[in-house]
């Protein structure tokens, strides 16, 4: 939003406890491509255990009154299997992305984010 960029078109949301679990486990790496993400609200600390690939993760703080979010932390080409990431204080989501995302878009600390409900994903 505040670059005039999109991070994910297609994004999913993991919303209750089993789906921010599961996250991104088993799926198939080549489906999570440019263009696609996974949401996980009310979140702050996300893991990588039993990953299959590397992500992007953008850790997003409460929703402004124009329901845009500050970016807290970016974090990039998070590697599989290496257990937890530090959990940001403050984060009130966060944004799974392909690898190389968070580069691509110029994405950092202080950017405002705006999720809007598109044709995509599951919600």
């Amino acid at each position: 939003m505040s670059r005039g960029t999109v991070l994910a078109e297609d994004v999913d949301v993991a919303a209750d406890l089993w789906g921010k679990f599961k996250g991104l486990m088993g799926r198939d790496p080549a489906t999570f491509v440019a263009g696609a993400g996974l949401w996980l609200p009310d979140s702050n600390g996300i893991h990588m255990m039993f990953m299959r690939f590397p992500i992007d993760a953008v850790f997003l703080g409460a929703a402004l009154a124009d329901g845009s979010r500050a970016v807290l932390s970016v974090h990039r080409s998070l590697p599989p299997w290496r257990g937890l990431v530090p959990l940001v204080r403050g984060a009130k989501g966060v944004l799974e992305l392909p690898v190389g995302q968070i580069e691509a878009t110029g994405s950092q600390r202080g950017d405002l984010i705006a999720l809007e409900p598109h044709g995509g994903g599951r919600r």
